[in-house]
């Protein structure tokens, strides 16, 4: 998508995920004529979700880069320059930098476990992490898995007690193996055949890819048909430093919230958070679709008050 500037215009989104296009499609149909900003991972996270069965409209399932591009086919594809900017600009999810991570990413090799987890029913899958989010991923894994295991770098996990608990009791049914001081290097298989194996390293001092010449380091294959990656996110909000937003320690950024409207307003006049540039918790396309339809919503009731505002002051001038 270009992003020709031609005029000034009423409303900037930044984002083509799920939520910065159905914010699209709601301020288009509102007459606002949106500006939205493409960024480097064209369509969000949904591009790397093997197929997503949870968005209405789809009985049947779809794949998420499908899916991104019939938003685009319906999102205003103007392009011109803001009275009021829509942050939807994501979070990307951390990722190792292993061989076979790119070629293998939405085809076996996954960052979320709720989107994917059941097209790899039946088959061993392996958590990458050693926090709330991998112990999470891997409870919630063992509805689909025969086994599951998860591969920490170090001997202690991160995760709060809650989580350990419930990963322990998945332990002792004998549906989680745990693999302390373990960590992935390579993922094996191909787009066609999905993920066939991968080689790990071991090493009980901990850390072993920063040890592999130590000769206690040990390497080996192991056999998995997924393997889903749970090291955190990073929002995308570094542009908005220093405009006056809140944002929490991690980034996320801080919005009204609440019940009644004005949901997405941020501390700055004009400009609203949408989908997981603010959810760090939900993270589905649904949410991220309902925020990105309040934002455009929210963002409507900014500019007619803006407007409202002009007719008022332009009448008191005439008098």
């Amino acid at each position: 998508m270009t992003t020709e500037a031609v005029d000034h215009r009423r409303l900037i989104i930044a984002g083509t995920g799920i939520a910065g296009l159905t914010a699209a499609v709601y301020a288009g149909r509102s007459n606002n004529e949106p500006l939205v900003l493409e960024g480097d991972e064209p369509g969000g996270q949904l591009t790397l979700t093997t197929d997503v069965a949870n968005y209405p409209g789809f009985p049947d399932g779809i794949g998420g880069p499908e899916l991104v591009q019939k938003m685009k086919s319906v999102s205003n594809g103007d392009q011109y320059t803001c009275d009021a900017f829509i942050a939807a600009s994501g979070a990307s999810a951390r990722t190792l930098g292993v061989p076979g991570e790119d070629e293998l990413m939405g085809y076996g090799l996954s960052t979320c476990a709720t989107c994917d987890g059941a097209f790899f029913r039946g088959e061993d899958m392996l958590v990458v992490g050693g926090g709330d989010a991998a112990m999470e991923e891997a409870t919630f894994l063992t509805k689909f898995a025969d086994t599951v295991y998860i591969a920490h770098r170090r001997e202690e996990f991160r995760a709060e007690d809650y989580w350990i608990d419930r990963v322990q009791e998945k332990v002792d049914e004998g549906e989680i193996e745990i693999m302390r001081n373990t960590e992935l290097l390579e993922v094996y298989g191909s787009p066609e055949e999905g993920v066939s194996h991968v080689t790990l390293a071991r090493n009980e001092s901990g850390y072993p890819k920063e040890n592999l010449d130590d000769p206690e380091t040990e390497t080996f294959d192991h056999d998995v048909g997924a393997v889903f990656l749970a090291i955190g996110h990073t929002p995308n909000t570094e542009y908005l430093e220093g405009t006056g937003v809140g944002m929490d320690e991690a980034g996320y950024l801080e919005t009204a919230g609440g019940e009644g409207g004005g949901q997405t307003e941020t501390a700055v006049d004009g400009i609203f958070g949408a989908g997981d540039v603010v959810d760090y918790h939900y993270q589905q396309a649904i949410t991220a679709g309902g925020m990105g339809c309040k934002a455009a919503m929210d963002a409507d009731e900014y500019l007619e008050s803006i407007e409202d505002a002009e007719t008022v002051a332009t009448g008191a001038a005439d008098d």
